[in-house]
């Protein structure tokens, strides 16, 4: 029986963003901004990582950076880009109940979970926040335990607290 040819890689369009000391990879493939990297992970490991081809171009990327950098400056409050997310239906449920959470306000795995008509679900709640493809954009940095603490963020709590600063217009950097 013959073997079924192994699928191209997914092609991507890569490019690298700062802000207050972090470096972000951002990835768009042509149906939207496909991931967003809370570090500066080299392009090559990202290939392995997602299985893809990496392309660095921030012409592909423009709509996405230029919406990063006013969201960064305190000047963009949510964003308006087409998305290319990849999850299971309860992901996505979960993603979209983040999405909607307003800017500069948390809420609870718990809350998030009740959001979306799973109220027993709040520990999946956090594994489909912790697998969010593009935090930020889609902003897993507003949710909380339920004592009010800063808790699980992929790129790490204190990167969590300056994105909850810029929010609540605290962070001077």
């Amino acid at each position: 029986m013959p073997r079924k040819p192994k699928p191209l890689p997914e092609l991507l369009y890569g490019s690298s963003i700062s802000w207050a000391g972090h470096v972000f990879r951002v990835l768009s493939s042509v149906h939207g901004v496909r991931w967003l990297e809370l570090s500066d992970t080299p392009f090559e490991a990202l290939e392995e990582t997602l299985h893809a081809r990496i392309v660095p171009d921030d012409s592909s990327n423009d709509r996405v950076l230029d919406q990063l950098h006013e969201y960064f400056r305190g000047e963009r409050r949510a964003f308006d880009l087409n998305l290319a997310l990849r999850g299971t239906r309860f992901q996505i449920d979960v993603w979209n109940a983040l999405r909607a959470i307003p800017y500069g306000a948390t809420q609870s795995y718990g809350q998030i979970a009740q959001a979306i008509g799973r109220p027993n679900a709040a520990r999946a709640v956090g594994q489909a926040a912790g697998a969010n493809p593009v935090p930020i954009i889609v902003p897993c940095h507003r949710m909380i335990g339920k004592s009010g603490q800063l808790v699980g963020f992929g790129g790490g709590l204190p990167l969590k607290e300056k994105l909850l600063m810029l929010e609540q217009g605290s962070l001077s950097l």
